[in-house]
């Protein structure tokens, strides 16, 4: 057996003719002779130590070694032919070249050497056979190599039926590794059957199996063989486990690979019956339908040569590559942009005129504007003969083709801003396209998604362009004052190229990463607020102001649109319903105090359902008048008020302002009052930074006023003043309720009530000087909603008045002033003669523009904005 176990060993020795022999003992040239020295004999004196890196030997091993270091070379030197037993003994650290005793373990192997080659390069080659496990006892010698006295380990062995059973089944998981792993010689497993000494078997498997350095080691020290066997086993099943594993992963990529194989096979048989048929595939015919695609879209020179490599890399790609669908997108793309694609604008004044005439009533600076727009478009037209173009210059060529024009149109909610443009595109006789840009946070939503993204698409200009299919519609960017910003960019500044007329005629979405001309589109954007919108795309921008609506504007819109459309899409016919001028005005003062008309409309829809479920009930009959008193029959009862002007204002102390904000202008009440006290001053009502400045500069106005205002001197040193602007739960800012404070101020400390039906606006000084401020139309129509009849402005606001209309500066008597004793002595020196009273209506109290106002009486609501003032 061992004779069996040197052969299949030595079949990795390789004897070159360049080798030299220096050493071949009678045991190795006689290869039936069993004949070993005695080990004991040998041991009684001392053994020369060979340290090995990574490798451990085992007793009854045959095992070549190569040898390079000077001290190891050495070590053989000196002891052959005399000394023969030499121990070898694994290092603790591989990296360690040249180990010290401390650096090697304890237990190694006594080890013949049976041959020594000499190579050309220097090296020696050993040829040792493992013989008893050995235990250093002691260093005797560290140079020029390491010699140490040592004890032979015994083998422990039981003789009984366990052993013999785990013998059985290392034996079997032995057999089942060579299966598995093809590169173990079958004969190794008829060994290890006819192996008969528990010990023997042991160092064959553990010697024949990829153990780690530090394993190997550990089964070497055993002293007890079971305990080997034990530990054979477990690892046995764990290679076998992992062998089995590998051997499934491999089959199972082993039939993909043949799965594919043959599709692609049945492909290529399917491409030689069509052929022979006279049929094209599939991909033929995908590249041909994109070739004529491309010949007929009309691209760029740039775009042409982009989409013809791309097709080119698609011809040489097989239909099954997943790169194949991603190219056969970005071309369905390409060729379905409209590159070459108009609509015929229509440039007829009058027909235009008309059309916005019939969508909307007023807007007489809007309207009158995109009729300047038609009119120099006509006049560039009709007088094309007349140019020079031979002698042009490109960029005069190029301002004189593009659009040339961005509108913004900036209003409360409910103005038309929205259905302004789809007038406009019908009065041109040009697609529409509207584009929401609320909420978006992301800078590819606008310029798309680079190609190399899996799932990537073009931004949603160029999808709108796409569905559009022309190259110049009136494009809306709705609520272009609410674009977000993160992480991921910030869209308002991918806006800057789009809304530029010089950049957007080689705009560059991500996705197309090729030019395409936007100049011929004609944007519109609208917004809330300009605020929000940045200064440099607010520069790129025209920006129209659409204010408030008037009750006797919402009449006429009612009456003219709102009626019509409500009683149409509610399946009623016009001469069933008729609503009176003042149920109209009922419903417009009562149920829908607002900027715009949305609200209104939908007051109107919802009586005309009523109407429409009477009417389906069998109630058709004579046509329904609805009068003002019909009104709460179908809308229920009015808002209830908590209280009305007069009688909030016949008390000393309350003084009535007006604020602007996004939804329009509303009225606030400011609300003052003292109590005793040491120079103490309270604001409350959620009021911002520059609105606590502007009433700590009205109080001290006041203070510096009050000899000639009849106040005593010490009365501040006794007194602490509290100053109350309701609705709470709203954040409140702005300098313009300057005057307003410093009126309440002075009425609670002259105990002069304020003249009723009056409101005020304007920023204060602390010399007494009123600053202009702005929103003076949409603050002054609020003041009109509510029934007020003077207003205090500032006088270099005169100018702004001529934004009033007609009808609303006929109802109201306006007080202009330039310091604050003009104001207190127009809100407090009056009498009651001066004051005609008129019929008092019900007004909401001092709130924020909307109605969640009420709602949300007495919560903290951080997430509104501050109502400027």
């Amino acid at each position: 057996m061992k004779n069996e176990l040197k052969a299949l060993d030595m079949e990795d020795w390789d004897d070159d003719d360049d080798d030299e022999v220096l050493f071949e003992s009678e045991e190795f040239s006689d290869q039936d002779s069993d004949e070993t020295l005695q080990l004991d004999a040998i041991l009684s004196d001392d053994l020369p130590v060979l340290p090995l890196r990574g490798v451990v030997v085992y007793p009854m091993m045959w095992l070549p070694l190569p040898i390079g270091q000077k001290r190891s070379i050495r070590l053989v030197e000196d002891n052959l032919p005399s000394n023969r037993i030499i121990a070898l003994v694994t290092s603790k650290d591989e990296s360690v070249e040249e180990p010290t005793p401390d650096q090697i373990h304890s237990v190694g192997t006594a080890a013949q050497i049976h041959r020594v080659l000499k190579t050309p390069d220097g090296t020696i080659r050993l040829l040792v056979q493992g013989m008893e496990r050995v235990r250093i006892l002691e260093f005797i010698q560290e140079e020029p190599y390491l010699r140490a006295r040592l004890e032979v380990i015994p083998e422990i062995v039981e003789d009984n039926l366990e052993m013999e059973a785990l013998m059985r089944a290392v034996q079997e998981l032995f057999r089942k590794l060579i299966d598995l792993e093809p590169q173990m010689p079958d004969e190794l497993a008829v060994m290890a059957l006819n192996v008969e000494n528990a010990t023997q078997l042991a160092y064959l498997v553990a010697g024949s199996m990829r153990l780690k350095t530090d394993e190997s080691q550990k089964l070497l020290e055993m002293d007890n063989v079971h305990d080997k066997l034990m530990r054979l086993i477990a690892l046995l099943k764990k290679e076998v486990e992992v062998l089995e594993l590998g051997r499934k992963i491999q089959s199972e990529a082993q039939g993909e690979m043949e799965k594919m194989q043959r599709e692609f096979f049945l492909r290529e048989q399917m491409k030689a019956i069509q052929k022979e048929l006279g049929d094209e595939d599939e991909q033929a015919t995908d590249i041909r339908e994109l070739e004529e695609r491309i010949a007929g879209a009309g691209m760029a020179e740039e775009a042409e040569k982009e989409a013809r490599r791309e097709l080119d890399r698609m011809r040489r790609m097989p239909i099954q590559a997943a790169e194949y669908s991603v190219i056969k997108t970005y071309l369905d793309l390409m060729v379905s942009l409209p590159w070459q694609k108009f609509t015929q604008d229509n440039l007829d004044i009058p027909h235009a005129r008309t059309v916005l005439d019939e969508d909307h009533y007023g807007l007489e600076e809007i309207k009158a504007r995109i009729l300047e727009f038609l009119a120099v478009r006509k006049l560039r037209a009709d007088r094309k003969d007349e140019r020079d173009e031979e002698n042009e210059d490109v960029r005069d060529k190029i301002r004189r083709e593009r659009e040339g024009v961005v509108l913004c149109f900036v209003g409360p909610p409910g103005v038309g801003k929205t259905s302004l443009g789809i007038s406009i595109a019908r009065a041109m006789e040009r697609k529409f396209v509207r584009l929401a840009l609320g909420g978006i946070r992301d800078e590819a939503d606008i310029r798309g998604f680079r190609r190399t993204y899996i799932g990537s698409m073009p931004g949603r200009i160029i999808q709108s362009l796409r569905r559009a299919e022309t190259k110049n519609p009136v494009f809306m960017l709705d609520e272009v004052d609410k674009l977000g910003r993160d992480f991921r960019g910030d869209p308002s500044s991918a806006l800057l190229e789009v809304l530029d007329p010089e950049q957007n005629r080689e705009f560059r979405d991500h996705y197309l990463d090729v030019p395409f001309d936007l100049s011929q589109v004609m944007f519109i954007t609208t917004a809330n607020v300009l605020d929000t919108i940045p200064p440099p795309l607010r520069d790129r921008m025209e920006i129209i102001e659409l204010s408030s609506y008037t009750d006797a504007e919402k009449i006429k819109i009612v009456q003219g649109y709102l009626i019509p459309r409500q009683v149409k899409e509610n399946g009623l016919r016009i001469e069933e319903v008729k609503f009176t001028e003042a149920a109209l005005r009922e419903i417009i003062q009562g149920y829908t105090r607002e900027a715009g008309v949305r609200s209104l409309e939908r007051s109107i829809g919802k009586i005309c359902r009523k109407l429409a479920a009477k009417v389906a009930a069998g109630g058709a009959g004579e046509q329904t008048i609805i009068d003002a008193a019909d009104v709460v029959v179908y809308l229920g009862k009015r808002e209830v008020y908590s209280e009305e002007i007069v009688e909030r204002t016949e008390m000393p102390g309350v003084a009535i302002g007006l604020a602007w904000t996004a939804t329009g202008g509303d009225i606030m009440f400011f609300e003052a009052t003292k109590v005793p006290g040491a120079k103490g001053f309270t604001l409350t009502g959620q009021l911002g930074d520059v609105m606590k400045e502007s009433a700590q500069a009205a109080l001290s106005y006041v203070r510096n006023r009050a000899a000639s205002l009849g106040i005593e001197p010490d009365f501040f040193t006794n007194t602490d003043i509290h100053l109350h602007i309701p609705a709470g739960a709203i954040p409140k800012d702005g300098p313009s309720a300057g005057i307003t404070m410093a009126t309440a101020l002075a009425s609670l400390l002259t105990g002069k009530p304020v003249l009723p039906y009056m409101a005020m606006t304007g920023e204060i000084t602390l010399r007494g000087k009123v600053l202009p401020i702005g929103g003076i139309k949409e603050k002054v129509l609020a003041a009109a909603r509510f029934g007020l009849k003077t207003i205090i402005l500032p006088k270099r606001n005169e100018a702004d008045l001529d934004d009033i209309p007609e009808t609303v500066r006929k109802e109201m008597k306006f007080v202009l002033v330039d310091t604050v004793d003009e104001v207190l002595k127009a809100a407090l020196d009056w009498t009651e003669e001066e004051h005609l009273k008129p019929k008092p209506a019900p007004v909401k109290p001092a709130t924020v523009p909307n109605n969640r106002a009420k709602r949300n009486r007495g919560k903290v609501l951080p997430e509104l904005p501050a109502t400027p003032l």
